[in-house]
């Protein structure tokens, strides 16, 4: 029987997941570009009556990594949906989602 907990293991990662990064970061968009060579995944957090926003986190990829990626959120996707309901994608409007549905701020 295979041991997973030997650390002579030669296929066992150990993945260390520091305090700030564990907090994340909130996004409430993505912009995806890519080339011949790489996919790259800028997360972006817009805020209400603010015309600018700041990228939070750039994550680059390999062709190969990004299908991975799509591949694991879709199952992730499924299972979530399986226990909590279809997600409905509310989003009617083309381009930037930039009006948030709420009060107009005044000053």
């Amino acid at each position: 029987m295979e041991d997973n907990n030997n650390p002579e293991n030669p296929n066992q990662l150990n993945i260390e997941l520091p305090e700030e990064v564990a907090e994340g970061i909130y996004s409430n968009l993505a912009i995806i570009t890519h080339s011949h060579s790489e996919f790259v995944v800028d997360f972006i957090r817009i805020m209400p009556g603010v015309p600018q926003a700041k990228v939070k986190s750039r994550i680059v990829l390999t062709p190969q990594h990004a299908k991975r990626l799509l591949n694991a959120l879709g199952e992730n996707i499924t299972k979530y949906e399986q226990q909590n309901g279809k997600i409905e994608d509310n989003e009617t409007t083309v381009g930037f989602p930039m009006q948030f549905g709420g009060p107009t701020g005044m000053a």
